[in-house]
């Protein structure tokens, strides 16, 4: 006597919602399934049907997994995940008696049954129990894109799906960070996600697409959209930027963006958008490597020392109607970019540009990050490049510093032609530090080369400190501590939050 075999278990992707959009093999798989299930809300409506129902047959065992709640409140226990988790577990049992009577079942779903498709409830609770088949269709994603007629993304572009349903902050950042986003699920979160596009400097660039390719179908600007006309079968589009007609109306802008210290990791997403939106990208070669290149984009490096003309520069591109990001390691307010430019916009022909500041994070707390917490309490930040200040100035601030017991964090320490300032820094701080103190020297952190070492002041070597070196002088206490154990251990260095009564 044969065993007896279990059916086949199919999630067949319908396409965005016009029946000529499904995929051959859709129809070959729902012409032969035993039982056809298709999800709906409460009213017994299934898009899902609707668009299949011409390759239905009246043999066909039709399974409504009817779903319990949308969007109204429910008195079961475990709230709305509850009332929801329960109804998967039920509709897989439903299916699964089907499939162990030997019968072929195919779960119909709206666009492609892994892409936010009820579907993949089952397929979790199934697939693994069962031979199974997922044929892939035409996402709304696609769809939207299509009847736009846009491109969607180009190149080395980057998109993102986000939900809408996301916190509107979330969906903020995540718009601002990215080249080109379709937001899903609109309807009741359409006034959050205008007013995230609205935030991210995206709205004027936002289209939208209401029920792609199915009846009713509407298309236009995001910004020009009732929010109570919006159903759930719609969509927000932020299209590729490639060969784009630039927005805003020809007003050009400064943005002076924070990189932070090293590579991608270490950018915020507000970076990220701002880089991405700029026509022009202005900065010290060495830095402006550090962004990827964009089609369409110009690229203006130059040396290091030249932030004032640099500044100008960007301004009268601004001037001319050009959206410019000045790009800057680390913070641009701290001992770079932002300062130069602010002083150049200060003046008379360039008081009218529009500027704006993007942090970023500073070396210092890279630096800090990697050896523990030495900036836990209160500290100061000082530069001890003589170019633009006297040392003696330097040296003066140093003493009150540490006089104040304050942590020092240690820009600009040595370069090619500056080869003295780290010793007479060391000798100036031993006056009020013990030569035990903690010192953190933590170079091209985040970068390939990254070292983070942990010294005694009194054992400072300044041959091994370079420009692309950050001290941190820990105070009288900061605590230097081994943890682990053995050779393997690591020393930590941190500051206490409680200072001492005197």
């Amino acid at each position: 006597m044969s065993e007896h075999k279990p059916g086949r278990l199919y999630g067949v992707g319908l396409g965005p919602g016009d029946p000529s959009l499904m995929t051959v093999r859709a129809v070959e798989v729902i012409a032969a399934a035993d039982v056809v299930a298709y999800h709906s809300a409460r009213h017994g409506r299934s898009i899902a049907r609707t668009i299949a129902e011409r390759h239905l047959r009246p043999d066909h065992i039709e399974e409504r997994l009817v779903y319990p709640v949308t969007t109204e409140t429910t008195d079961h226990p475990g709230g709305y995940r509850g009332a929801m988790e329960e109804f998967y577990e039920e509709a897989a049992a439903r299916l699964a008696a089907h499939l162990d009577a030997g019968r072929t079942v195919a779960v119909l779903a709206e666009g492609d049954p892994l892409f936010y498709s009820s579907y993949m409830h089952m397929h979790k609770r199934l697939a693994h129990r069962y031979p199974t088949e997922v044929v892939p269709g035409v996402t709304s994603v696609s769809a939207a894109a299509a009847r736009l007629g846009e491109p969607l993304v180009e190149g080395e572009e980057v998109l993102t799906i986000l939900p809408g349903t996301l916190p509107e902050e979330e969906l903020t950042a995540r718009l601002a960070a990215t080249d080109s986003a379709v937001v899903m699920k609109l309807g009741r979160t359409f006034p959050a996600v205008k007013g995230a596009l609205e935030r991210s400097g995206r709205l004027a660039e936002a289209r939208y697409v209401e029920r792609a390719t199915m009846s009713g179908e509407r298309t236009g600007r995001v910004a020009d959209v009732d929010p109570e006309s919006v159903p759930y079968f719609s969509v927000a589009v932020l299209p590729s930027r490639v060969g784009a007609e630039p927005v805003g109306g020809g007003r050009g802008e400064v943005t002076v963006v924070g990189l932070g210290p090293a590579g991608p990791l270490w950018l915020t997403p507000e970076a990220r958008g701002a880089l991405a939106a700029a026509e022009d990208l202005v900065g010290y070669t060495t830095y402006l490597d550090r962004v990827p290149v964009r089609p369409g984009q110009q690229r203006h490096a130059s040396d290091n020392k030249v932030e004032s003309e640099r500044a100008e520069f960007a301004l009268d591109l601004a001037r001319q109607g050009r959206r410019v990001a000045v790009v800057s390691s680390g913070d641009p307010g701290v001992f770079a970019m932002a300062t130069a430019v602010l002083e150049v916009a200060s003046e008379g022909p360039y008081r009218e540009v529009p500027v704006r500041v993007v942090p970023g994070m500073t070396a210092a707390h890279a630096a800090a990050s990697r050896a523990g917490a030495p900036l836990g309490h209160d500290y100061a930040v000082v530069s001890l490049s003589d170019r633009l200040k006297p040392w003696e100035v330097v040296a003066e601030r140093l003493r009150a510093a540490a006089a104040a017991d304050l942590v020092l964090a240690l820009y600009n320490p040595g370069s090619r032609s500056r080869t003295w300032q780290v010793g007479k820094a060391r000798d100036v701080l031993l006056e009020h530090r013990a030569p035990e103190t903690p010192v953190v020297l933590g170079r091209d952190v985040g970068g390939p080369e990254e070292s983070v070492r942990i010294v005694r002041l009194g054992e400072l070597v300044p041959e091994e400190v370079d420009m692309r070196t950050i001290l941190i002088v820990g105070s009288t206490q900061t605590r230097a501590v081994r943890r682990g154990a053995g050779a393997s251990g690591e020393e930590i260095v941190w500051t206490p939050r409680r200072y001492p009564e005197r």
